[in-house]
């Protein structure tokens, strides 16, 4: 949803969509992560032009960086015998820094449907899901559902199902309370703007009330928290809890 300014009123309305092949629709933010899945394509494949053993240059050293940073935090988190999800780890990490932060450039970003945290929350649930049965086979998985007694069984069927759901909403919820709160400082500034500059006397009064001078400088500090900040944490919380999930779902089986 896009949150809209007129004067002092505050409303909501959706972001745009295209319908297309009857109900299925093309929103602003599955626009918005086409562009970024492109981009990191792109990236991708410039970085990885023209590697060499030797006298390698700033562009793959860049890319070196990058590959070993994500290689080693994914295995001081889940261990070496995982190190095969950097990739994944590393893709996830950027994706959902990218999605959040292209509201910089005046995009509607992705993070802020929580249809696309949705859908990261369910592929994690399944590798989670894949890991307990490969580490324990299937009847060791259902029956850790018994566990510590069977009468606690839907409580953790109830705890499984919150996994995924309880990832995107904190992720959703915290990328959607920054844009609020932006949003409502921006409206309390231009109110407070009018209001001030409406007591200077004459026509300079009623000039100056019109112009939201106070809006200058203020939300430009909250971007830096919100739109920066923000972003990149809520992509690292979402990493960890993903890597924790899963390096857990194998060391509580084995």
């Amino acid at each position: 949803m896009n949150v809209s300014i007129n004067g002092p009123q505050i409303y909501w309305e959706s972001s745009w969509s295209v319908p297309l092949l009857g109900k299925l629709q093309i929103t602003a933010s599955l626009v918005d992560a086409w562009i970024i899945l492109a981009l990191i394509g792109i990236l991708c494949w410039w970085l990885g032009r023209g590697l060499t053993v030797e006298n390698i240059s700033k562009k793959q050293a860049v890319a070196e960086l990058l590959v070993t940073t994500c290689q080693n935090f994914v295995n001081g988190n889940m261990g070496e015998k995982y190190a095969y999800f950097a990739p994944f780890i590393g893709a996830l990490f950027s994706y959902s820094a990218l999605c959040s932060l292209s509201s910089l450039v005046g995009l509607y970003p992705a993070t802020s449907d929580l249809s696309t945290e949705l859908s990261w929350a369910l592929l994690v649930f399944v590798m989670i899901t894949y890991t307990k049965i490969r580490t324990n086979g299937v009847g060791g998985y259902l029956k850790g559902f018994t566990t510590p007694i069977p009468v606690f069984t839907p409580f953790n069927i109830i705890s499984e199902l919150a996994t995924p759901i309880s990832m995107a909403f904190r992720h959703f919820g915290n990328i959607m309370s920054g844009g609020v709160i932006s949003t409502l400082v921006y409206a309390a500034l231009a109110v407070l703007s009018q209001a001030v500059f409406g007591l200077l006397p004459g026509a300079l009064g009623e000039i100056l009330s019109l112009i939201p001078l106070f809006q200058l400088g203020i939300p430009a500090i909250l971007s830096v928290y919100f739109d920066l900040f923000s972003s990149l944490m809520q992509a690292f919380i979402f990493c960890m809890l993903t890597m924790l999930y899963i390096a857990n779902a194998a060391q509580t089986d084995e």
